[in-house]
């Protein structure tokens, strides 16, 4: 229970039907490939029988990936009523000695966002932000370097 994911519902929603599709669909369409594969002949020299069962091995290790994401994961609703940086914030930041600013959502790297990038709340990034609110520095070490940053904005994804 250490590693409990927290996902947002859209996010859990997309992964649990990419779940249910790949244990379905998905394991008959690839077991089909492997049986028409099979009947062409000799397996050794057969590529397309390579080709599928290697396609198997990829699509069983993401089934297993989404299990173990989807067993203990949180569904949390992101919220800004408090202001405060948390799972699901889309935070718009400024680096010290720098005029620009970028935004990240704060959240599981299975969140996909066609707009910001995604900070995992475990990072050293996400974890100095969380919490904090506009106006807020935070300071976080990378690899000795130690990197400080203003809160700008905080927004509800």
């Amino acid at each position: 229970m250490a590693d409990r994911q927290e996902l947002s519902p859209t996010a859990h929603a997309r992964l649990k039907a990419e779940l249910e599709e790949l244990t379905g669909e998905g394991r008959i369409d690839i077991a089909n490939k492997i049986e028409t594969a099979r009947a062409l002949g000799d397996l050794s020299e057969n590529g397309d029988y390579h080709a599928a069962k290697e396609q198997q091995g990829h699509m069983e290790a993401r089934i297993r990936q989404l299990q173990g994401i989807l067993i203990d994961a949180i569904i949390v609703e992101a919220s800004d009523d408090d202001g405060s940086v948390g799972v699901g914030s889309v935070v718009e930041i400024r680096f010290e000695g720098d005029d620009d600013t970028e935004t990240y959502l704060v959240g599981h790297i299975e969140e996909r966002h066609e707009e910001f990038e995604v900070v995992s709340p475990g990072s050293p990034l996400g974890a100095s932000l969380l919490g904090k609110r506009p106006g807020d520095k935070t300071s976080y070490e990378v690899k000795g370097n130690n990197i400080v940053v203003e809160i700008v904005s905080v927004t509800a994804a």
